[in-house]
């Protein structure tokens, strides 16, 4: 590869790199899982062992944190706090006491002895401790410096303020973690992403007393600077923390041989969903302190120690209870509700267990010990069950025979293309006169790809429709706003908000409209395609009357599957009503109206990651109102990429492969400006 390119990709990463510590040292931001995070670290120190000329002050080799906050007064630690290097498998464990046996100069046979002390995910503090007296607080900020918390520090009740033991040192810097359980996150997880964001946020307030009212802890582990510290090994200085009056942590264990270092691995990651803090991993430390002298440091990172990390998209957790949801098309879904735990920097409490079927293969009962998988943004779900762990009185889970939400008889529909019975019970109600039906059918008509009302969020649909103000969708153009003033959280002007923003949305293109009824089976492309070949709405509309289903057959993309479901929707009267109603309170323009003419004429677009203020779908809609054309692949033919958040990087490679022009969101919107 050439020199440059490679350069060029090594500081994109280290831009990156820093970028997410910013955001996770400095705002308390996690903008990535801490898997994807490692795996960004690792992929630099390859790069660095693999081409030595690539250097960096910034790299993970180097670098420890992050530089310390302006907010708080900056202090040299006396003794740098560290990073850890890394091991995710048995290979690397291996290769790990192999290195130190080397160093050593050690035989196979030496027996090294760890104190194996699980990772709690919080954040690192040091204590300064004079004749007894705790001094300063420091947070780790870049290893060299750290900000003076002392007064944050002072108000956690786990941390001692002053010690009388008379072993205790002269003069001691006590490092360990801040954090919070759990089981006091509940309150906080609307602000906070998981409790190690909450811990994070909660003790770098700038004024004391605000940080005095989150239950923080406090749990040490080490030792920076030290003065007649009488103690020869980590695990006894362990103990002698708890006899100062600090905790420690209770999963504590003094082990020998990697073997067994596995083995207590494997039995703490399955304890770890009853454990009331977070854990990512174990840290495994020589236990002997002149061993760990010999050996020294390397870089920014000890040789003696290493922090072997949980599988980051894995966890184990109890299911509590297991709730049926119903979808607007009737669907029931079961999901788990699941004592909280953090995968992979995200605290789920939910996961889909999808369907009946589902349940009755696995087996999956309430209180049972599960494994729940989270990947990415897909919703997390159970994988197994551990029958063994199963208490003696559990039962089968039965899956209801009627709707929870209205009582309807619950159906498994047969189905025609595939000549069985589908895996999703349903219920049989006929949509709006179900309460849960109703609400997810209404939330998805005013969603920011169907009729993208302002004002109108999930809350208030659900709140307006147990008030009786909106039933059916038609309702929402005729509401009673002298009703809407009266209640609790509204006023005048945020009434009017609300009522420009819905007469604002009268004006609707036909294909938006047909995905705002939220046909089954029929999502925005499928509505754009029957858009095209009605054009109109009554065109549309009279399907009802002339049942013309067949032909829909002939429309490209369109299958069996959609047009049985397009069948349905017409067949019942409520819709047909519904569809009256609508076409009096609105206009819907014609599918025909749009500019033959464009100035974006024959000018191929493709839309890649997340656009602000406008959805991908509005957007599609704007490139194709003045005669643009959307695609879906990177070609020869494409002429321009919009990239957003988070764009695919192979398209993105692919374009510039093929020197096709990539505009961001501003440039996009300026030449839509141009051509309106």
């Amino acid at each position: 590869m050439n020199k440059n390119l490679i350069k060029k990709r090594y500081k994109k990463k280290i831009d990156l790199l820093n970028y997410y510590n910013q955001k996770y040292y400095s705002e308390n931001k996690s903008k990535i899982s801490d898997s994807d995070f490692d795996l960004l670290k690792k992929e630099i120190v390859d790069l660095e062992k693999q081409y030595t000329y690539l250097k960096s002050k910034k790299s993970p080799q180097i670098q420890v944190g992050h530089k310390p906050s302006k907010n708080f007064k900056k202090i040299s630690h006396r003794v740098p706090m560290l990073s850890l290097a890394n091991a995710f498998s048995e290979e690397d464990l291996i290769n790990f006491e192999k290195k130190i046996l080397n160093f050593l100069d050690k035989k196979e046979n030496f027996v090294i002895e760890y104190s194996a002390e699980p990772k709690i995910d919080g954040i690192s503090a040091s204590l300064t401790y004079k004749n007894g007296k705790f001094i300063t607080g420091l947070s780790r900020g870049d290893g060299k410096e750290g900000e003076d918390i002392t007064a944050n520090l002072a108000t956690i009740k786990d941390i001692p303020k002053e010690i009388l033991s008379k072993n205790f040192p002269e003069e001691i810097d006590i490092r360990g973690e801040v954090f919070i359980k759990n089981s006091d996150f509940d309150y906080l997880k609307e602000n906070f992403a998981n409790p190690r964001n909450a811990a994070s946020g909660s003790l770098r307030q700038k004024n004391p007393e605000d940080t005095r009212k989150i239950p923080l802890n406090f749990i040490a582990y080490t030792f920076g600077y030290k003065k007649n510290l009488n103690s020869e090994k980590q695990f006894d200085y362990l103990n002698k923390l708890s006899e100062w009056g600090f905790k420690t942590n209770p999963l504590n264990k003094l082990i020998s041989g990697v073997k067994n270092l596995i083995k207590n691995y494997n039995q703490v990651e399955k304890d770890r969903a009853n454990l009331d803090f977070d854990i990512d991993g174990i840290v495994y430390k020589i236990n002997d302190f002149v061993l760990q002298k010999r050996l020294g440091n390397v870089a920014n990172a000890p040789r003696w120690a290493i922090a072997h990390k949980f599988s980051s998209n894995k966890a184990v957790s109890e299911i509590l209870d297991i709730d049926i949801q119903v979808g607007r098309t009737g669907a029931l879904t079961p999901v788990a509700k699941i004592k909280p735990i953090n995968i992979g920097g995200v605290v789920v409490s939910n996961a889909t267990l999808h369907n009946e079927d589902e349940i009755n293969r696995k087996d999956i009962r309430v209180g049972d010990i599960v494994t729940v998988e989270r990947a990415g943004d897909v919703i997390p779900h159970i994988l197994s069950a551990d029958p063994k762990k199963r208490s003696k009185d559990s039962q089968k889970f039965v899956f209801p025979i009627k709707c929870p939400s209205c009582g309807s008889k619950t159906i498994k529909e047969f189905n025609s293309v595939t000549k069985k019975k589908d895996a999703v019970r349903r219920c049989s109600s006929e949509g709006y006169y179900c309460e849960k039906i109703s609400i997810e059918k209404l939330k998805h008509f005013v969603s920011k790809e169907a009729f993208n009302i302002d004002g109108l969020g999930k809350k208030i649909v659900e709140n307006f429709w147990k008030l009786n103000l909106i039933k059916f969708p038609h309702d929402i153009f005729k509401l009673d706003y002298m009703k809407i003033e009266k209640l609790e959280g509204w006023g005048r002007q945020s009434v009017e908000n609300l009522k420009y923003s819905i007469n604002e949305k009268k004006n609707i293109s036909l294909e938006r409209f047909i995905y705002a009824l939220g046909i089954r089976h029929i999502g925005l492309e499928n509505a754009k395609l029957l858009s095209k070949h009605f054009g109109s709405f009554s065109n549309f509309k009279n399907l009802s009357l002339d049942k013309k289903y067949n032909e829909l057959l002939n429309i490209d993309g369109m299958g069996e599957t959609q047009v049985n479901s397009i069948k349905n929707f017409f067949s019942n009267k409520t819709n047909l009503k519904i569809l009256n109603e609508l076409n009096t309170a609105l206009k819907i323009k014609n599918a025909d109206l749009r500019k033959k003419d464009g100035l974006l004429k024959n000018q191929t677009f493709l839309i890649t990651g997340k656009l602000n203020g406008i959805s991908r779908a509005e957007a599609k809609s704007l490139i194709e109102e003045n005669s643009g054309i959307t695609v879906s692949t990177v070609s020869k033919k494409l002429n321009y990429l919009i990239i957003g958040e988070k764009p695919t990087k192979r398209k993105v490679e692919n374009a510039k492969s093929l020197a096709i022009k990539i505009l961001n969101q501003d440039q996009f919107l300026k030449i839509l400006n141009k051509t309106s």
